[in-house]
C-alpha cells in the first residue's frame, strides 16, 4: 500500500468523514442484552435481502447537531433505531471478514443499536476454543478522536492488570503514567497492587449487574474531577487501606522508558513502547537516533502492555529496527478482505495493494517535516516482551519482521492472536468497529488467531516461535535489571537458554490481562478497547 493511499486514508478520518460519536456501554462492554423490540416506524426486514448500506447511512434516532472537534459539521439526518440497526446489518454484510458466518437477525429485535451490533458477529471458535472474533466492539467518538489526535483520555494514570472479567477476579496495577493522578507521592501507589473493593463493591467476587456497573464507573471515569474509593493491598503487605483519586484527562507517553544495557558483547538497546498512535511517531523517531547514536548492536523491544494502533506506525517502527536493506522492495503487511473485496478495498474504493515498510516521517508529524528520513539500527535480529496483551498491531511487528527473516526472540507470553483489522466506522454518534481484514506478511504467513508462543511456552500455545516463556512478574520494577522479562532476553542473548517455564503470574496466580487492550492493528483506526468487567457472557442468539 503506497504512502499516498494511507495518507489519504487517515486524512478522511481527521477531516472528519468517519467522525465519532456518543457510547452506550452497559455492563459487559456493549449492551445491557435488556432491549425490547423496536415499535418505531422505518425500514422493513425481508430474509437474505442486504440493501446497501448507503441507504440507511447516519438516519439517526437522535441526530447530533454543529460541529465535531475538527470543525466538520455531523452529517446527520433525522431517522430511527431501525435505520441505525438496518446500517449494521447492510454494512456487516458488506464489510465483514466472516459476513457469510452472520446470523441474519430482523433489525427490529433490538432497541438499541450497539445491542443489535452486539449480535452481529461470528460464533464460530479457534482451533483452541476461543471465540473466533474477540474484538467486536464500538466506543465513544469524541473519546476515539481524543485519542487519536493527542494520545489522551479520562483516566487515573493507571494501566490495569485484570485475571479475568468474571468471578473470581483480580485486579492489579501494570504501570502508572509518570504525573498522573495516579503518580501522586500521597497515594503511594505501585506497579503490582492489588484492588480489594472499588466504592464499597468486591472486585473478586460481584456478580449483581448494579455492583458490576459501579465497578466499571470506577475502572474507567468519563469525567474530570471524578472521584472513587479503592481499597488496596500493597505489594507485600497483609493489610488493606482505602484511597480516593481524581481522574483527569492524562495525556499517556507512547515511549515512557529508553535505556542502555552495557555487555562485554556490546551494548544492548532497550525501549517500552505503549501505543501505537500519532503521539508516538515523533517519540520513537527520536528514541530510536538515541539507541543509533548508542551504536547498540541488539534491541529489547517491550511490547508487552501494547495492544495496537496505527499500521503505518508499526511499519516505521519495524523499518528503523531492520533498515533500508532489508526493507527495500519488501512487504510489511498485506490487507485481504472478505471475498466480495478481492480486489478493492470495500471502504475506500482503492485498489488493495501491499504495506511497504514506511521509511519516512509521515504528513501527521508535529515535529519533523513530512519525508524526513528514519534512522536506522540496521539490526537482524530483535528480542519482543510480550504477554496477552500484546496485540495487534504489535503483533504485525512480530509477523512483518519475520517475513523478511530478521530473528524474532519472543520473550513472555503469548500474545493476544489478532492478526486483523478494521476502519473505525462513526454512525450517528457511535464510532463501531467489526473485523474487516486479516493480514500476512511478505512469506504469505499470517492467521495465528491463538497468538504467538515462545517456543517453551506450556499453558496457551499458538504459533510457536523462538524465544522463552516467562511470567510478568509485578512485584518488581518495570524495565530494570530485576524485571523476569528484561533478565531472560539478556541471558537468551548470551546462552541461548531459557529459565525453567511457568504457567501463572507471581503476583495473582494466573495470568494478568491488560484491560487496556488496545484493539488496533487497522487502517486507520485507533482504540483502545476496555474489557469490562462482567458478571456473565451474553449468550449469542440461537
Amino acid at each position: 500500500m503506497g504512502v499516498d493511499f494511507l495518507m489519504n486514508i487517515m486524512q478522511k478520518i481527521i477531516s472528519g468523514i468517519m467522525i465519532a460519536g456518543l457510547l452506550l456501554i452497559n455492563g459487559c462492554g456493549g449492551g445491557s442484552g435488556d432491549s425490547e423490540p423496536v415499535t418505531a416506524t422505518g425500514p422493513e426486514w425481508t430474509p437474505g435481502v442486504y440493501e446497501s448500506e448507503d441507504n440507511f447511512k447516519d438516519q439517526c434516532e437522535n441526530p447530533r447537531s454543529g460541529m465535531d472537534i475538527n470543525g466538520e459539521v455531523f452529517p446527520d439526518q433525522a431517522g430511527s433505531v431501525l435505520h441505525e440497526n438496518h446500517w449494521l446489518r447492510s454494512w456487516s454484510d458488506n464489510t465483514y471478514l466472516w459476513y457469510i458466518e452472520l446470523p441474519d437477525i430482523d433489525p427490529a429485535s433490538e432497541s438499541n443499536p450497539v445491542d443489535y451490533f452486539d449480535l452481529l458477529v461470528t460464533p464460530q471458535t479457534t482451533a483452541s476454543g476461543n471465540d473466533k472474533d474477540n474484538y467486536h466492539f464500538y466506543m465513544d467518538s469524541a473519546e476515539y478522536q481524543q485519542r487519536i489526535q493527542s494520545g489522551s483520555s479520562m483516566s487515573y494514570g493507571i494501566d490495569w492488570g485484570l485475571t479475568s472479567p468474571t468471578v473470581p477476579r483480580g485486579l492489579y496495577i501494570n504501570y502508572i503514567e509518570p504525573g498522573s493522578p495516579a503518580a501522586d507521592l500521597a497515594l503511594a501507589l505501585t506497579r503490582g497492587v492489588q484492588v480489594i473493593e472499588i466504592d464499597g463493591v468486591d472486585v473478586e467476587t460481584e456478580n449483581t449487574q448494579t455492583g458490576i456497573d459501579t465497578l466499571n464507573a470506577g475502572l474507567f471515569p468519563s469525567s474530570e474531577g471524578e472521584t472513587h474509593t479503592f481499597l488496596i493491598k500493597d505489594v507485600g503487605s497483609l493489610t488493606t487501606r482505602e484511597i480516593t483519586i481524581e481522574a483527569t484527562s492524562v495525556t499517556y507517553d507512547p515511549v515512557p522508558m529508553v535505556d542502555n544495557f552495557s555487555t562485554n558483547t556490546g551494548n544492548v538497546g532497550y525501549l517500552l513502547f505503549h501505543d501505537h498512535n500519532f503521539v508516538s511517531e515523533n517519540k520513537l523517531y527520536e528514541t530510536i537516533t538515541q539507541l543509533a547514536n548508542n551504536n547498540i548492536s541488539d534491541l529489547i523491544l517491550d511490547l508487552r502492555y501494547n495492544g495496537g494502533g496505527f499500521l503505518y506506525i508499526a511499519s516505521q517502527l519495524s523499518y528503523m529496527i531492520a533498515g533500508s536493506s532489508a526493507t527495500n522492495g519488501q512487504t510489511f503487511e498485506q490487507m485481504r478482505f472478505n471475498d466480495k473485496h478481492t480486489q478493492r478495498d470495500p471502504v475506500t474504493g482503492n485498489l488493495i495493494a501491499p504495506t511497504p515498510f514506511y521509511s519516512r516521517i509521515s504528513q501527521y508529524s508535529d515535529t519533523y517535516a513530512e519525508g524526513t528520513a528514519l534512522p536506522q539500527l540496521n539490526l537482524s535480529r530483535v528480542y519482543i516482551l510480550s504477554t496477552s496483551g500484546t496485540c495487534s498491531a504489535s503483533e504485525a511487528i512480530i509477523n512483518g519482521l519475520r517475513g523478511i527473516d530478521v530473528d524474532v526472540i519472543l520473550i513472555g507470553d503469548t500474545t493476544c492472536g489478532k492478526p486483523y483489522g478494521f476502519y473505525a466506522t462513526d454512525n450517528c454518534g457511535t464510532t463501531y468497529f467489526t473485523i474487516q481484514f486479516d493480514g500476512i506478511n511478505q512469506k504469505g504467513v499470517g492467521g495465528y488467531s491463538d497468538g504467538l508462543s515462545p517456543m517453551n511456552t506450556m499453558a496457551t500455545v499458538g504459533e510457536v516461535i523462538p524465544g522463552c516463556s516467562v511470567a510478568d512478574d509485578l512485584t518488581v520494577p518495570l524495565g530494570g535489571l530485576q524485571d523476569p522479562l528484561i533478565s531472560a532476553a539478556l541471558n537468551y542473548r548470551a546462552t541461548e537458554s531459557c529459565p525453567p517455564p511457568v504457567v501463572k503470574s507471581k503476583i495473582s496466580g494466573a495470568k494478568v490481562h491488560s484491560l487496556e487492550n488496545k484493539a488496533g492493528l487497522m487502517l486507520p483506526g485507533l482504540l483502545n478497547k476496555k474489557i469490562y468487567l462482567q458478571p456473565y457472557k451474553k449468550p449469542y442468539p440461537e
